[in-house]
């Protein structure tokens, strides 16, 4: 078992990590900008150690601070979080350099999954069913203009690197996808370094449910049940829940199969995530696949008990599963709420938390690095804390969830916890009408 882990990521991910690691009885090394100077994973980890400025690119995102903390603290693993470095091979490989284990899948995994028109080609000679689209990056404009006419309109334009929904963008005739193309292109470019693009059917109406998944390095890969993730604004997930409404018991298997095919085909280790689009008419497509722990991944460990961060630290410490299928229990729902403001195009809203009260209560769960007091900086994502209710069903998940959110009080910033309590108790989620539209009936009419 490793002894000694080194997160390399900030905010409530880090905490969660941090208290993983005590459980378990290894030393965590928490690393912080000076923006995170009196940040809560700084306090909790057992050493701390400053990496640079609060600029991300010289400090959390800057390799060489990254694997001098490792190596100054003695450090034999760490933990990228998500974000930040978590994908990267650059960085997975400089660790298997340097002797450190990082806890996550191989470079090579990390470098097919991360190249998304790669991965899609991979899956689909594994017999996975993708989205019709370009096999491969767009090159020609012509031949696009003539597979358009082929796949017809609407089309997604898609970054092959990164995610967060940057570098997307759908085009609906000929003028708007070359416009697309450049521009998804250019975003792609200015946020991930690389500006390759291709093109996908845009499936509308569609769910977003992906399936989590764990493989040891002994060979043995097992699912852990789906999550939908269709609420979301500027394509980043908002509210997410397990089991699904949308799957029935048969569909439920096909993803779950398609779902390790799709792991198997890229030698997949460690925690990952498949996702998937379904269509109205029930048909699905493999969109991406996350080579990280996910922000939502509190859901699946509420409905099946397994801590997942746990499960990745054994892995990387060469201990296989202990099990060969897992049956979900009951049902949760997790709500993000953000430093933004729903009411101004979520705009973020940084500043000093003057006061804060967490909810509590039978089959609530919060995640945060909340305190009174603290300066939410304006250079990171402004996600505060995850709220995740639990019950034995649905229905008892959103009580408990949408009176968890009445109680989440935060002054000082503007966040979106009402938002989701809105949607949560509004008609069209109870009845589990799900997709990325939704939230905008409760952006534009205030609820």
């Amino acid at each position: 078992m490793l002894r000694r882990v080194l997160i390399a990521n900030r905010g409530e991910i880090a905490v969660r990590v941090i208290r993983a690691c005590r459980e378990m009885g290894i030393t965590s090394i928490a690393v912080y900008s000076t923006a995170d100077e009196d940040a809560l994973h700084a306090a909790l980890a057992d050493e701390s150690i400053c990496i640079g400025p609060p600029e991300p690119n010289k400090s959390y995102l800057h390799i060489p601070s990254i694997i001098s903390a490792a190596e100054i603290t003695d450090a034999q693993g760490i933990h990228p979080g998500y974000g930040f470095l978590s994908e990267s091979t650059k960085f997975a490989n400089i660790c298997a350099d340097c002797n450190i284990k990082f806890i996550g899948p191989s470079p090579e995994a990390i470098s097919l999954s991360g190249d998304k028109a790669a991965c899609r080609a991979a899956v689909k000679a594994a017999g996975v069913p993708v989205v019709p689209g370009s096999e491969g990056l767009i090159t020609d404009p012509d031949e696009v203009l003539d597979l358009a006419k082929e796949i017809g309109y609407p089309l997604l334009v898609k970054a092959a690197a990164g995610g967060g929904g940057k570098g997307m963008r759908i085009a609906h005739n000929d003028a708007t996808l070359k416009h697309s193309i450049t521009m998804a292109s250019n975003e792609a470019e200015a946020a991930f370094g690389d500006g390759g693009v291709y093109l996908e059917k845009f499936v509308d109406n569609a769910r977003h449910v992906e399936i989590q998944i764990l493989a040891d390095e002994h060979g043995k890969i097992v699912t852990l049940g789906e999550r939908e993730c269709s609420i979301q604004r500027r394509h980043q997930k908002l509210i997410e829940e397990s089991p699904s409404v949308a799957l029935s018991s048969s569909l439920r298997s096909k993803m779950s199969k398609a779902a390790l095919k799709a792991a198997k085909a890229i030698n997949y280790t460690n925690a990952g995530t498949v996702e998937f689009l379904l269509a109205p008419n029930g048909q699905f497509y493999f969109i991406e696949f996350n080579a990280r722990i996910q922000v939502e991944h509190p859901v699946t460990e509420q409905v099946t008990g397994i801590d997942l961060v746990r499960e990745q630290l054994r892995i990387a410490s060469g201990e296989p599963l202990g099990y060969s299928s897992v049956k979900p229990e009951g049902a949760a729902i997790e709500a993000r709420v953000y430093a933004e403001d729903p009411e101004r195009n979520f705009m973020p809203s940084p500043g000093i938390v003057k006061s804060c009260h967490m909810p509590g209560g039978p089959g609530v769960r919060v995640d945060t690095h909340l305190f009174a007091g603290y300066e939410v900086p304006r250079y990171y994502d402004s996600l505060l804390a995850k709220v995740i209710a639990t019950g034995k069903d649905r229905d008892q998940a959103i009580e408990r969830l949408g009176g968890a959110l009445d109680e989440f009080i935060v002054e000082g910033v503007c966040t979106t916890a009402k938002l989701c309590a809105r949607i949560v108790r509004g008609d069209r989620f109870r009845r589990g009408d799900l997709g990325p539209d939704l939230i905008d009936e409760y952006v534009n009419t205030n609820g």
